[in-house]
């Protein structure tokens, strides 16, 4: 059966109903795909990026492995530590020294940036105890704090106006004993070397040294050193160039990760 021609008068309505078919065809074989909108989480997030920590020397063991542990975990993250006296670190911070993060032995040390408005609110995250320490196996008979206040002895401490000097003034009062030594350490970790190589007979160091310091030295506990425990707190800081991060790396440290490895550092709750 022929088909029933096409009339004239319906040729423009069937010419504008294929250009219209055409048209459609076109442009669904011209159409791209649309990239995918980039990830949130591609730049510009808290675990990328870099920091620099200021700390007190007894932590440079302990925030060394944090500094790992917190990089293997935030792949794209770097943090770099500068470790020295609390009250040195403090006294930088406040000159303009660049830094993200400031983590002291003593709230005395934190104050001094906090009131200079250059720190955030900050958070207690540890403390720590004085020992005595003394070369390993105690070759010059060291027997508690009495020999601190003995002349012949060769005694090193930390210097008063830093954490750990500080905290030896406090015991040396409770026990109305007056020290003389003879060397003033910038740091605990200067102190230290003082005894493990044998430069002096003793030391007043915090516990948690003692410990890092391995066969090197011998520790000593006495009960007046819990008159005089430091607290330690930590802070972001205000001129940070990299704010998210040094939050990320202060949760860190207060996270049960981070306290397990300050912990087996030795140090205690604050």
């Amino acid at each position: 059966m022929n088909a029933a021609p096409v009339r004239k008068a319906d040729k423009p309505l069937l010419l504008a109903a294929l250009l219209a078919l055409l048209g459609l065809l076109i442009s669904a074989c011209g159409a791209q795909p649309q990239p995918a909108a980039p990830s949130p989480t591609a730049e510009g997030s808290s675990s990328r990026g870099a920091i620099t920590v200021l700390a007190a020397a007894s932590l440079t063991e302990a925030f060394n492995q944090i500094g790992k542990d917190f990089e293997a975990k935030n792949p794209g993250s770097k943090v770099t530590f500068s470790f020295g006296s609390s009250a040195t670190l403090a006294t930088q911070i406040v000159q303009g020294a660049p830094a993200d993060v400031f983590a002291a032995a003593s709230p005395a040390t934190m104050k001094t940036v906090t009131a200079a408005g250059a720190a955030n609110t900050p958070k207690d995250f540890v403390s720590n105890t004085l020992e005595i320490a003394v070369p390993k196996g105690n070759p010059h008979k060291i027997t508690g704090l009495n020999d601190f206040g003995d002349e012949s002895r060769r005694i090193a401490l930390c210097a008063p106006q830093v954490p750990c000097g500080a905290a030896a003034v406090k015991v040396f009062a409770e026990v109305k004993i007056v020290p003389k030594p003879d060397t003033l350490e910038q740091d605990v970790k200067a102190t230290l070397q003082k005894v493990a190589s044998d430069e002096v007979d003793a030391a007043l160091v915090y516990k948690t040294d003692v410990l890092s310091a391995g066969d090197q030295v011998d520790g000593i506990e006495f009960p007046e050193a819990q008159q005089a425990i430091n607290v330690y707190p930590m802070a972001t800081l205000k001129d940070s160039k990299n704010p998210a991060l040094a939050q990320a790396f202060l949760d860190y440290v207060l996270s049960p990760e981070g306290q397990a490895v300050l912990a087996k550092a030795g140090f205690a709750q604050p």
